[in-house]
């Protein structure tokens, strides 16, 4: 994922440092070095955090002294809270992020906390960096981060699976599996970017403008939702991807 990032947040002109021992190759005019003695007398105006939530209280400490004295800390590790982190850090200020992985084409979504003590330039800095990859929703609490996980952190894999299953019933439907998902996945394409296009409009009215009264749509969306099947399985899974990013705090 810090890869995926990395791609889009260079075109806000900053300069990259990378710290990986297993990686042999970094994107052009990003430096790459091996550990952190090559950076040792380094500042930086920010760390950000793209390891193994296991590996932050081993690793971080040693990073405390490379941070500007008007840095921050940015975190995508997910799971470790911004308390954590600003242990290990040595008290800097942190913003925790919650990327999504369509970031990876510029189009992801991203839940963005900024700690008590993040200056509001640094706050600033981090949501103009997340907004590089696409769509950026400030929050307000630990909490309500979890929540943002369970809606767009975990949101891809639902709709991955929501388009399986409508190519699905198209091919069942008699079309060649390569036009069953042209034909959901530019429907999808295309709805969303409707609905992106008109944001002051509820997407129930939305839905209504494409269904007419006893027509195929009315059909189709019964069969869907009319007893109120969907909505209460959708309100499940973000429970259940809720309940369980708490467990694992």
């Amino acid at each position: 994922m810090g890869g995926a990032l990395l791609d889009h947040w260079m075109s806000g002109g900053e300069n990259f440092t990378i710290v990986d021992p297993m990686l042999e190759q970094a994107p052009d005019n990003v430096r790459l070095v091996k550990d952190r003695a090559a950076i040792a007398d380094d500042r930086f105006d920010t760390i950000i955090v793209a390891i193994k939530p296991q590996m932050i209280d081993d690793v971080l400490p040693d990073y405390a002294a490379n941070l500007g004295d008007d840095g921050y800390v940015l975190s995508i590790a997910a799971g470790a809270s911004a308390a954590r982190l600003k242990k290990a850090m040595g008290g800097a200020p942190v913003v925790r992020v919650m990327p999504n992985l369509p970031a990876a084409v510029g189009k992801g979504t991203s839940g963005v906390l900024a700690g008590p003590d993040v200056s509001e330039a640094q706050a600033s800095h981090a949501m103009e960096m997340m907004q590089r990859t696409g769509t950026a929703i400030a929050v307000e609490s630990e909490d309500m981060l979890d929540r943002a996980t369970a809606v767009a952190g975990s949101g891809p894999g639902y709709v991955f699976e929501i388009a399986r299953a409508y190519v699905a019933a198209a091919e069942e439907l008699g079309f060649a599996p390569d036009q069953a998902r042209a034909l959901v996945l530019g429907t999808m394409e295309g709805t969303i970017a409707m609905a992106l296009a008109n944001p002051d409009t509820a997407l129930e009215d939305l839905r209504n403008s494409v269904t007419s009264k006893g027509g195929t749509t009315a059909a189709g969306l019964d069969a869907l939702n009319g007893d109120g099947g969907l909505s209460d399985t959708l309100s499940a899974t973000l429970q259940s991807a809720y309940d369980r990013a708490v467990e694992l705090r």
